[in-house]
């Protein structure tokens, strides 16, 4: 039998670290080469990893939520001959440097094995290594209402931890890495909390319970009759409490990583690296609103998804086109202007992870058909979390639609290393002077910012005026291109 390691790869370019967001295979499941066996989540997007040979997996080192160091193996697999049994009873010995592995209970073999896909990568520790039989131990007591050997209430050995609830004294909590971090940021000893989690666990909820316990005067009991014996008051107490207790809690912390700790920590160097000027322009767009209408109805166009984002995008394009000069970036190190004879427009995408901005590479190349296929599966993939880093990278100019919030306009800061970013706001029917009379018009506002080291205040002026001269004429799509 071979056990073959599979360590955390650098999915972006110089990445440290990633998060495991989904485990897709489980231990004993067969694998192949090529096969995807987790989703994890890096600095810029989620993304699949596939497992690089063949073989049964052996264990998986860190569970879903945990954030691991590129270089850092995460899933061992069996590969060869071997018997089916042999990984359960050599499961400690590849992986002992990882993490803690499951010990055979050959009094509860049903037990150990129904426990074995649980994750493991706590660290090696003394008290790991019996965390399974205890685990079914302190369930089958509470089954039976009696408490068990290791949960004996007169325990005579000064533990090296206080006693909880469904925790024996010297044994560690059982929580889940994320928990244990959670517990660390908000200064919680583990072993003062009382436990809610299936066989003893401690979860985030208790902890945040035990937080606000700390600064109410309704804290819960640190040490508390063990769960097992029922019949006693503090365990209906603490159960009473422990929910009043995270009510009142009055703040609630929430780890920043993942996409959205990159996108706070672009924003910043962004804010203060650029110079921002921003301006704003409010116009009609009555005009470009019934092109979209008859650009749906448009048999040439069946199956495309038509809307104002694709005929704003045609309009910054050929904005650029008559304004090159704002197409660049700024190089620092060799203090010069670079310019771009590309476009690769940027589409800022809120996601359940943060705001990202994939863009769509060489856009100003595109007809309106190929840039409307680039703008829906550029939204599609952004939804489901799939946009690869790749696709995030060498933006030259970027559009955000705040209008979709309902908001007017905006002071939209640049996304690092390009040269602008329109904030297109909502388009709503308002009094507008049309042909010398007030009529209901669709009205909208732009904002235009910019990086002033690369576009002055005329050349900016211009560009944001083109972009809206366009949108208030779209016969200039054609005139114009």
């Amino acid at each position: 039998m071979t056990i073959r390691e599979f360590k955390m790869p650098d999915v972006g370019e110089g990445l440290t670290e990633a998060e495991i967001l989904k485990w897709y295979v489980q231990p004993g499941d067969t694998v192949t080469d090529g096969q995807v066996v987790c989703e994890v989540e890096t600095a810029k997007a989620a993304v699949e990893l596939p497992i690089p040979f063949d073989g049964t997996v052996h264990a998986l080192l860190f569970e879903e939520g945990t954030t691991v160091d590129v270089g850092q193996v995460i899933i061992s697999v069996q590969t060869g001959d071997a018997g089916a049994e042999a990984p359960v009873q050599t499961a400690a010995a590849p992986v002992a440097e990882a993490a803690a592995a499951a010990p055979a209970a050959p009094a509860e073999e049903p037990v150990a094995e129904a426990r074995q896909p649980v994750l493991v990568g706590y660290g090696v520790s003394t008290a790991s290594t019996k965390r399974r039989p205890r685990k079914a131990t302190a369930a089958a007591a509470a089954q039976n209402g009696t408490a068990g050997p290791a949960a004996a209430p007169a325990a005579p050995a000064a533990p090296v931890l206080p006693a909880v609830p469904a925790q024996p004294t010297g044994e560690r909590p059982l929580a889940k890495p994320p928990v244990r971090k959670l517990a660390k940021d908000l200064g919680i000893d583990l072993a003062s909390v009382v436990p809610t989690g299936d066989g003893g666990v401690v979860t985030r909820e208790d902890v945040h319970a035990a937080a606000a316990a700390a600064i109410t005067p309704q804290a819960v009991p640190a040490a508390a009759a063990p769960v097992a014996a029922q019949a006693q008051a503090p365990v209906a107490e603490a159960a009473v409490a422990a929910p009043a207790a995270e009510a009142s809690a009055r703040e609630t912390r929430i780890p920043v990583k993942g996409v959205r700790k990159v996108s706070a920590q672009a924003m910043v160097a962004s804010a203060f690296t650029a110079p921002h000027v921003t301006e704003f322009i409010t116009f009609d767009v009555t005009r470009t609103m019934k092109l979209v209408q008859e650009l749906k109805d448009d048999p040439d166009l069946a199956g495309l998804r038509i809307n104002p984002l694709l005929l704003i995008a045609k309009a910054v394009l050929v904005a650029i086109r008559r304004n090159p000069d704002v197409n660049a970036s700024w190089d620092e190190a060799a203090q010069e202007i670079v310019l771009k004879h590309y476009v690769n427009l940027g589409i800022a995408a809120a996601t359940p992870r943060g705001l990202i901005v994939p863009n769509i590479k060489d856009a100003h190349a595109k007809t309106l058909g190929e840039l409307s296929e680039s703008l829906s599966s550029l939204v599609a993939t952004a939804r489901d979390g799939k946009t690869s880093p790749a696709d995030m990278q060498n933006g030259t100019i970027t559009i955000t639609n705040v209008g979709v919030f309902g908001v007017d306009t905006g002071t939209p800061l640049l996304n690092p290393g390009e040269s602008a970013i329109l904030a297109v706001g909502a388009i709503k029917l308002q009094p507008w002077v049309h042909k010398g009379k007030v009529k209901p018009r669709q009205v909208t506002t732009l904002a235009l910012s910019f990086d002033h080291r690369l576009i002055d205040g005329e050349l900016g002026s211009k560009f944001l005026a083109d972009i809206a001269a366009v949108l208030e004429h779209p016969r200039r799509l054609i005139t114009w291109s």
